[in-house]
């Protein structure tokens, strides 16, 4: 007697806030599959409802993940095929889903990535921070011990860090990273792509005085700009103007020329902006 074929696993990415951000690719995957596991089954009920999706629906959390995952497993082995949603955003990405892949890899069941909104990359590209390169490090320790140690392991970080953080912990957390890592831009993104989405940009101290004045509401995305912009405070005017004036003499033109001189002293594009201006 022939084995019966295997299911796939479908992590299919969902709307961080606004329904319409779904894509085509995933309402046909949800449509298709026989079972949708959700991290939260009553967020994923109101998007199926929304677009008229009756499949059967199961649970799958941090807390119900080391009894749920086999049995998913179990259904995918037996050919059904599967789709994976978190909340809002990417399964997978500071989500259980990654536990649901890597027994899914043991097992050889198939899986492929239904590709959707993202938060991170959402509040990336609006913060005015350098997105050359940025390190994703998820949500802070709630422990003081653990928390202190990610702020030891990134403070040289060059790169654009991104976090997300409970409304309750935001101002603590930006005082604990002012405390830590010297007065930094940064950005708070709240609600992205929602009604009340709300963007605040600014050196932490600003931040934190913003947010002492104004309620922290819903779900939130920090980000915090790399160790490399310290090297400001080292890099005279005069410096940044002779790398500017090099450059272009090399043929860069004028914003490859400003993004370039960011890059080899080390310090914010927008620093180099303002000197041109000044000038």
């Amino acid at each position: 007697m022939e084995s019966k074929e295997k299911g796939t696993l479908f992590l299919v990415g969902t709307p961080i806030g606004n329904l319409k951000d779904i894509t085509l690719r995933a309402l046909e995957t949800l449509q298709e599959v026989d079972l949708i596991a959700a991290e939260d089954t009553r967020q994923t009920q109101k998007l199926l409802n929304h677009y008229a999706i009756h499949k059967p629906l199961t649970s799958y959390y941090e807390h119900n993940k080391s009894s749920k995952g086999p049995w998913l497993v179990e259904r995918l082995a037996a050919g059904q095929n599967v789709a994976l949603v978190s909340d809002a955003g990417m399964p997978g990405i500071s989500d259980p889903g990654e536990d649901l892949v890597k027994e899914c890899l043991q097992k050889e069941i198939p899986l492929t990535v239904i590709p959707g909104p993202s938060a991170v990359l959402t509040a990336l590209v609006a913060s005015g921070l350098d997105s050359t390169g940025f390190v994703f490090a998820g949500f802070f320790p709630r422990l003081k011990k653990e928390k202190k140690k990610i702020f030891a392991e990134l403070q040289d970080e060059k790169r654009t860090l991104i976090f997300y953080e409970s409304p309750y912990r935001l101002q603590k957390t930006l005082l604990e990273i002012k405390e830590a890592w010297g007065d930094r831009q940064g950005c708070v993104a709240r609600e992205l792509t929602k009604v009340f989405e709300e963007y605040q940009r600014g050196a932490l101290s600003e931040l934190i005085a913003y947010w002492q004045n104004h309620p922290v509401k819903g779900e939130i995305t920090l980000l915090i700009e790399g160790a490399s912009a310290e090297k400001g405070n080292c890099v005279t005017p005069e410096e940044m103007a002779a790398c500017y004036a090099e450059l272009i003499n090399k043929g860069f033109q004028k914003k490859e020329a400003i993004k370039e001189t960011a890059r080899l002293l080390g310090v914010p594009k927008r620093e180099v902006y303002k000197l041109l201006l000044v000038k």
